[in-house]
């Protein structure tokens, strides 16, 4: 079975993640921040992992902890569901286009963490929602996931649709890099482990 579940307390949120790597990208999402729930339920559609994620956190102070420490309950629930990553394809790529914006994605489930986010916001706000908080998730997915992550932004001046279509981009990426590699059931490696 290629899921996974994480509970994660801290004294500023209280999360659950349950991931099933060979889902239909169905979602359960509930972290008390609207916009933020649109993007996790978009990349669990695009990604046909299906998520079920709840957080409480201290929302009134701001959206921070709770948006960083759900990227780093997904990042573990991803690492621990795909386990020795024997027969994954390892590697994921797309270039995604939303109305005005086009995002890049490649990225590597190599146990090595490192971010290139390269999106740039006409805003600081997407209704109530900080634009640099997406950089944050990203950055706690990777590091957590043991992901190299690239997310490169080629054109957009609608901050909405730039979000929306880096978590969609990387969605797909997800899509191909967890994916079972028809043609060879051995680790995608030739250094014998990820």
């Amino acid at each position: 079975m290629r899921d996974a579940t994480i509970t994660r307390t801290t004294s500023e949120t209280a999360i659950s993640v349950s991931l099933a790597l060979d889902g239909t990208g169905a979602a359960k999402i509930s972290t008390g921040v609207g916009f933020f729930d649109h993007m996790l339920d978009q990349l669990a559609k695009h990604s046909l992992i299906d998520m079920t994620i709840t957080a409480k956190g201290d929302l009134h102070i701001d959206d921070h902890h709770t948006v960083e420490d759900v990227g780093i309950a997904i990042g573990q629930a991803l690492a621990k569901a795909l386990g020795d990553k024997k027969g994954i394809r390892r590697y994921g790529h797309f270039a995604l286009a939303m109305d005005d914006a086009q995002i890049g994605c490649a990225l590597d489930l190599s146990a090595r963490p490192y971010l290139i986010c390269n999106l740039e916001f006409p805003t600081q706000k997407i209704g109530s929602f900080d634009t640099e908080l997406v950089r944050e998730f990203f950055q706690a997915l990777s590091t957590h996931g043991g992901i190299t992550l690239h997310i490169d932004k080629k054109h957009g001046f609608n901050s909405h649709h730039i979000a929306e279509a880096a978590f969609k981009a990387v969605a797909k990426s997800l899509r191909m890099a967890v994916e079972k590699d028809p043609r060879n059931d051995a680790l995608p490696s030739t250094k014998g482990a990820l």
